[in-house]
């Protein structure tokens, strides 16, 4: 049985073998035997970077050391790894290396590289990672749902928590969940949202969802450490867990009270479902 580090390099082996051809993050991830949705949570948190991305830079950096070293015509670079124009590839390689296409061509310029990863097992000291295995009855969420491209979440979740609270969206949900449920591998929705009490009025705006009853591994933190902790959950943890699996396409984040004296150091926790192995 492979681990999963030798599963995340035959993805990165099938995008390197793939480069000049249309890759789907689908693809990429069936290579992992992960789901596509959890495969981009778990190659963010070891890589540091989107699938999307990782295969940008290295389309563009292929594509530098082949102008600087040739004379193959721009269109025809562009069109090899995927560009639709000349003026998109211009504008992506431009923003990559920091010079235009053309000027790539010129002695002595330089260019940006993006070697290709290679994931290797590293045995180093043991840490401790705190976390507990819980048996939950099914239970209702109610709150405001977005839908979000994981390629850019990372960047437009935080966004959206600073409208709910700028709009006066607290008032009627307090936050006390941010929910993430797979939709199709590449989009995911996103809810702000509380724990539903039956028989009340749902707000406008705001909707509910039952999540199955099961067991979940649940991971303290702060929100000083919540990122940290995330990345260990996802990089370490579920990696090296011999015991238990994924046990669904959602995992939720759970915000305890505010510390007034110490919001950073307000209390929250990561909820993952699991299942045995």
């Amino acid at each position: 049985m492979n681990t999963w580090v030798e599963d995340i390099q035959n993805a990165l082996e099938y995008i390197e073998q793939n480069l000049t051809e249309e890759i789907s993050v689908k693809d990429v991830a069936e290579m992992s035997c992960i789901s596509e949705f959890h495969f981009q949570r778990i190659f963010h948190a070891l890589c540091g970077c989107s699938v999307g991305e990782y295969i940008r830079n290295r389309r563009l950096a292929a594509a530098g050391r082949e102008l600087s070293g040739g004379d193959v015509k721009i269109i025809d670079i562009a069109f090899k790894y995927g560009y639709g124009s000349p003026d998109s590839f211009t504008r992506a390689f431009t923003k990559f290396h920091g010079i235009t296409p053309s000027a790539a061509r010129e002695k002595e310029v330089n260019l940006r590289d993006f070697a290709p990863l290679k994931m290797r097992l590293i045995f180093e000291e043991g840490t401790m990672m705190e976390y507990r295995i819980v048996e939950k009855e099914a239970f209702t969420i109610m709150g405001r749902k977005r839908s979000f491209n994981v390629e850019d979440s990372y960047g437009r979740i935080p966004e959206f928590w600073e409208e709910h609270w700028s709009d006066g969206g607290s008032e009627l949900v307090i936050g006390m969940y941010g929910l993430c449920i797979d939709l199709d591998g590449k989009y995911f929705d996103y809810y702000i949202a509380d724990e539903y009490i039956p028989d009340r009025d749902v707000p406008q705006g705001c909707e509910t969802r039952v999540l199955p009853a099961g067991k979940w591994a649940i991971f303290p933190c702060t929100l000083r450490t919540l990122q940290d902790t995330n990345t260990r959950m996802w990089g370490e943890w579920l990696p090296n867990c011999r015991e238990y699996k994924l046990g669904g396409n959602y995992n939720v984040e759970m915000y305890g009270p505010l510390n007034q004296e110490d919001p950073q150091g307000s209390y929250c926790e990561l909820w993952l479902p699991v299942e045995k192995v």
